[in-house]
């Protein structure tokens, strides 16, 4: 019963966000404890008339280490490939290489059985594309973007000359897509940021989650100069301290949230979806439009944000206004 009723989110994944047609080859990269995800997605490709190929690998140490060479070849030759993983691949030089060369890929980090039968996955993609885009046509370019919360988050950063990220769930060629986390993304100009973040919702990362009580931290020319809180906030000062990287403190993305079905549940695909939230990503960016490649990304998360673009208000208070 149940691997019926995980059939229906995995064709949507397959059929409305990868676009799978008929013959194409469609690339299943996956670890051990995610075999069930695997398995259902590539049962899902069958019925769509193409062809998967599971490539299994050791689970990464850490988040945003690359895969082994051969799956990232495999993911450069591949029309679709989708990452079913729970150590996270998505901010890695094989993502970029592969959709440069045109293929499509959708990220399923950190999925489990029940995202699959309710959540996120389930919600009309299509009809949140057209927000999707105009909140992503609003933070491109801009020269200056103002975040804050009622929670205490001033933070403001420039993205001039960069490109913005809609990510709607469903990709074309050269592009990738986390799912279910609908969201409109720009990565800012490398020491633009500065101010202080406040994340009061989520880190869905190293085993922090869901927050008990708020993570301050403070920004100066673009880079993490403090983290203070409780147990939750040194959880994240200690593994950040523990990478002997200073490129993980560079402010990476400030991401909307656009997924009127998602909930905040602690895993990392749901709550950076839900409707009206803000995340800002720290480390990486290459992916993101940015030239940081660090040896991790993380995302801190917060509620009833009000972000300002150019004196163009498109959230307040976590009400979409685009």
């Amino acid at each position: 019963m149940k691997t019926i009723l995980m059939s229906k989110g995995a064709r949507t994944i397959v059929e409305v966000c990868a676009g799978v047609q008929p013959n194409e080859q469609v690339l299943i990269v996956t670890e051990p404890k995610m075999m069930n995800i695997a398995k259902s997605i590539s049962a899902a490709v069958v019925a769509a008339g193409a062809e998967p190929t599971m490539a299994m690998m050791p689970p990464r140490t850490s988040d945003g280490q690359e895969p082994p060479a051969p799956i990232a070849a495999a993911m450069e030759a591949s029309d679709v490939f989708i990452s079913a993983v729970y150590t996270s691949i998505t901010h890695t030089s094989a993502v970029r290489n592969a959709v440069d060369a045109g293929s499509r890929g959708i990220m399923l980090t950190q999925f489990h059985d029940e995202m699959l039968i309710e959540g996120g996955v389930h919600a009309d993609f299509k009809a949140v594309e057209p927000i999707c885009r105009a909140v992503a046509n609003a933070l491109e370019g801009a020269n200056e973007i103002r975040l804050t919360t009622p929670h205490g988050t001033d933070l403001t950063l420039s993205a001039t000359g960069r490109r913005s990220n809609a990510m709607p769930c469903m990709v074309k060629p050269g592009e990738f897509a986390p799912v279910p986390t609908v969201e409109a993304n720009v990565s800012p100009i490398e020491g633009s940021a500065h101010g202080v973040i406040v994340a009061d919702a989520s880190i869905p990362y190293i085993g922090i989650g869901l927050l008990d009580e708020p993570v301050t931290v403070k920004v100066e020319d673009g880079m993490i100069v403090s983290i203070s809180g409780g147990k939750q906030a040194d959880m994240l000062a200690e593994n950040l301290a523990s990478k002997n990287d200073p490129n993980v403190y560079n402010i990476a993305e400030i991401g909307v949230g656009l997924n009127p079905n998602c909930k905040f549940i602690g895993s990392m695909l749901e709550d950076e979806g839900v409707f009206g939230s803000v995340h800002i990503g720290i480390g990486t960016n290459i992916t993101l439009g940015g030239n940081v490649k660090a040896a991790c990304h993380y995302d801190l998360i917060m509620t009833k944000p009000t972000v300002v673009a150019d004196g163009k208000v498109i959230l307040k208070n976590g009400e979409v206004l685009v």
